[in-house]
């Protein structure tokens, strides 16, 4: 059993007029709508579980892909090859 207290007036206006077009009782209504909620990650539930997961490897050196982003990044600031050049 769940009761809500002290629902603003809109907010009551609003879900019972959502029951009523999707022919439902509000008690109904309300109760599916909390079922999907409880189906959903929160945010913290969501980062606890990113935080336990290993990576996925990819087969990519991540350190050799930001260096030669760095090393295209200064040719270009120096001139020596324009952005988007493709005979880099």
């Amino acid at each position: 059993m769940i009761q809500i207290r002290h629902v603003p007036e809109d907010v009551h206006r609003t879900l019972t007029a959502r029951a009523r077009r999707a022919g439902m009782s509000l008690s109904d209504y309300l109760l599916q709508e909390v079922t999907v909620l409880s189906r959903q990650m929160s945010w913290e539930e969501l980062f606890d579980e990113i935080d336990e997961e290993e990576p996925a490897p990819t087969g990519i050196d991540w350190a050799t892909v930001i260096r030669e982003g760095r090393e295209e990044r200064d040719r270009e600031v120096r001139g020596e090859v324009a952005p988007d050049d493709p005979g880099q």
